[in-house]
């Protein structure tokens, strides 16, 4: 059975917010592991309907639900990963032997890949923009609902992101890109701290 509390009723009454150190700690702490730093276990089936289930809790202007889903695992991961080798093949002509061999393991790399489709409701009084961002709210859900979970995660884009023979085999329509490919897995090692921005070089504050 799910952890995670029942689904809240339309209309009912929420906290307005959720203290938690832990989830702060988390936050403050969050690195992406790389995916070929990931191998089995992955999430079972009611992790995956749990993290879905979060990640479709972001803000979403409209209630236009502006992002779905596809799923990769088991078998499915190394059937696509043909195609990723066939596709990149025909655009790269010269390849060498060893990188169509790259290309065709890429989704093999993490025992669960989700596809974030960003799917925008096009004429709409909601701006494309914010439909777009709301893609992106969930695929970072998704990693640290992931993270919560106890699962290594990445978020990766990527030219198969990109590619319009990937996006015409994936079934996609008008108005909708990939958000991201998020690879979810346990950890072969632990990731180490990278370069961050600094915060004082970003912040002005605004005077009349």
């Amino acid at each position: 059975m799910s952890k995670l509390p029942p689904i809240p009723t339309f209309g009912e009454e929420l906290e307005p917010h959720h203290a938690s150190a832990e989830t702060l700690a988390l936050l403050a702490r969050r690195r992406s592991t790389v995916a070929n730093n990931m191998a089995e276990p992955g999430p079972t089936p009611e992790q995956i309907d749990d993290l879905l289930r979060i990640a479709t809790r972001v803000p979403d202007h409209g209630k236009l639900a502006p992002w779905r889903f596809v799923l990769f695992e088991g078998e499915a991961r190394a059937d696509f990963g043909k195609i990723l080798r066939k596709v990149f093949a025909a655009n790269n002509p010269d390849a060498p032997d060893d990188l169509l061999d790259f290309e065709e393991k890429r989704f093999v790399r993490a025992p669960t890949v989700l596809a974030v489709i960003s799917s925008v409701t096009e004429k709409h009084k909601v701006p494309v923009w914010e439909q777009q961002l709301s893609a992106g709210a969930v695929c970072q859900s998704l990693l640290i609902a992931a993270n919560a979970m106890g699962f290594a995660a990445q978020w990766i884009s990527e030219w198969y992101a990109y590619d319009q023979s990937i996006k015409d085999t994936m079934g996609l329509k008008s108005g909708e890109r990939i958000a991201g490919w998020i690879y979810i897995g346990t950890a072969t090692e632990r990731p180490r701290e990278r370069p961050r921005p600094v915060r004082e070089n970003l912040v002005s504050r605004w005077k009349s």
